[in-house]
């Protein structure tokens, strides 16, 4: 059996097909439903021409069609392709032009932004619409319709060298399609994701089923709900990939915006026992409706939510405490990682706790200075943190940025996906943030999450982003927005400049805090730095 996501799936489906795949709502799709509605869609696209290497868009909000398309596209060999369902015409375009996308799978809501760029994309031989209301491209099919009009497509073998891409915007410039091997890329969730369960790493694919089986038959099988979208990574790989590869099911909240009520309804009737998040941004108010429950005498059966998964985004240690308070049961696993290869691990119970941003590397990740060099421990010089392991190819159709990123060192390859830190005399590193945002103030290097976590620390504010704007004479000076926390008065702009000058050096305060209502975050949680700063200049939020 070949190490390949859609051959482990099928396996899978053959021997747990009455169990549920994907839930949202009240539709409930079984391993047989999610099996077959797969390869009725993959015949569909090898009808209209599409073959191996094929390149297709879901340009979805979560549903299970998402989950039914990615299967498909890779049942058929193609690469599915995960595009923003909140890029406009310039960005789709751009996206899908770059990866040479020949179908694109899009919710009718999205329909008029596809149809004023298709002419300009002349490799698209199919277009299947979703409908979630008012929308039509001439001449798109209806995915219902369109699964209905084929018979499943017959199982093939597929190659371990094929390319599964994910596209990745960062905050900035425009979005870039990182490549991994299938192969590898299944080999290094097979052998993670048992051993979350406290079982051990699979090693041969065929072995997936049986255990899938057992779980199921033992009523110990992951039940995963991806608190972000699934066209990002994090809801794609940790929310959706590594649990089907154990035979668990997906649940996805209805909402397109995260509700926390709904949310903790969802985890409380679908027993969930895998909840994932990107960090504070779902993590801080999954604890407020938390505590609104407790204080209201509303107390959610949440037994079965043993894990939390995070990773994108700093997840603080007092969040993290607050978490531990309502559910002392939890384990919690946060992710240093990035689209370009994880680098570190760590992971918390209610007695076991580190500070926020501190990381014990994992095996084959370093940190290397300027020159080149790794980083001695205790020196408080700053690197670039690198891994090994399971890393991409390189990016697609941009050897200039996988030259950059992707770099051999001493006979070993490595993945700089940008993220600066310092290692501690432990061995342990502390997380700075992303060289693309730091700010250079008269001359000293500032990391914006290093303030933002300070900012965050003061018990009025809620959220934080801090960034740079142009300054006569420092060029750049250090701004934030900030949003005040529940049932409190917004704090003055000397007050948090002061909360932060206790807590990290004089130059790294912020010399402008303007307080919003909201602090602007993409729907996976991820800042939102060029609306924010527009929010600063009193200016309309970009989008």
């Amino acid at each position: 059996m070949e190490m390949h996501f859609a051959t482990v799936w099928e396996s899978i489906a053959d021997v747990i097909p009455d169990h549920a795949a994907v839930v949202q709502g009240a539709r409930r799709v079984s391993w047989r439903e999610y099996d077959e509605r797969a390869a009725r869609l993959a015949a569909a696209m090898v009808a209209a021409g599409l073959g191996p290497d094929a390149k297709i868009g879901l340009y979805l909000y979560n549903c299970p069609e998402y989950c039914e398309a990615n299967y498909a596209g890779m049942k058929l060999r193609g690469v599915p392709v995960n595009v923003n369902y909140r890029y406009l015409d310039d960005e789709l375009r751009y996206l899908l032009d770059n990866a040479d996308a020949e179908a694109v799978v899009y919710h009718t809501s999205l329909a008029d932004r596809i149809a004023r760029v298709r002419a300009q994309l002349p490799k698209l031989k199919l277009l299947v619409e979703v409908d979630d209301g008012p929308g039509h491209v001439d001449g798109a099919v209806a995915y219902e319709d369109l699964l209905a009009a084929h018979e499943p497509m017959a199982r093939i073998p597929r190659g371990e060298h094929d390319v599964h891409i994910v596209y990745t915007g960062g905050t900035t410039g425009m979005p870039k399609g990182t490549m991994y091997e299938i192969g590898p890329f299944t080999a290094n969730y097979l052998a993670i994701a048992p051993p979350l369960l406290g079982l051990p790493a699979i090693t041969d694919p065929a072995d997936a089923a049986p255990l899938a089986a057992q779980l199921v038959a033992e009523g110990r099988g992951l039940v995963a709900l991806p608190a972000c979208p699934l066209m990002h990574a994090t809801g794609l790989w940790v929310g959706l990939l590594i649990p089907h590869l154990l035979g668990s099911t997906v649940v996805l909240a209805e909402s397109r915006s995260l509700d926390v009520a709904e949310l903790l309804e969802t985890v409380e009737r679908e027993g969930v026992t895998e909840l994932v998040i990107v960090g504070d941004s779902v993590a801080r108010p999954v604890l407020h409706g938390l505590e609104d429950a407790r204080a209201a005498g509303r107390a959610y059966a949440l037994s079965r939510l043993t894990l939390v998964v995070s990773t994108g985004a700093m997840f603080s240690k007092e969040v993290k405490q607050g978490l531990f308070e309502h559910l002392p049961h939890l384990f919690v696993i946060d992710i240093l990682g990035a689209t370009e290869g994880t680098m570190a691990m760590q992971f918390f119970t209610k007695d076991l706790l580190s500070d926020t941003a501190s990381f014990n590397l994992g095996a084959g990740v370093r940190v290397f200075a300027d020159d080149g060099r790794p980083v001695e421990p205790g020196s408080g010089v700053i690197g670039m943190v690198a891994t090994t392991g399971s890393i991409p190819v390189g990016y697609y159709k941009d050897p200039e940025k996988s030259a950059r990123t992707f770099r051999e060192i001493d006979g070993v390859r490595y993945s700089f996906p940008g993220d600066y830190a310092t290692v501690e005399a432990d061995g342990s590193i502390t997380l700075l943030g992303r060289g693309s945002n730091v700010i250079n103030t008269g001359g000293e290097k500032v990391f914006p999450e290093e303030v933002e976590e300070a900012l965050k620390t003061h018990p009025a504010v809620f959220d934080a982003l801090v960034f740079g704007v142009p300054d006569e004479r420092f060029g750049t000076r250090i701004s934030a927005v900030v949003s005040p926390g529940r049932s409190t008065a917004a704090p003055s702009a000397e007050e948090l400049i002061s909360h932060v000058k206790t807590r990290l050096a004089g130059f790294k305060a912020p010399r402008d805090v303007h307080v919003v209502e909201t602090v602007p975050r993409a729907p996976n949680g991820k800042a939102d730095y060029p609306s924010a700063k527009a929010l600063a200049a009193g200016e309309a939020a970009p989008g």
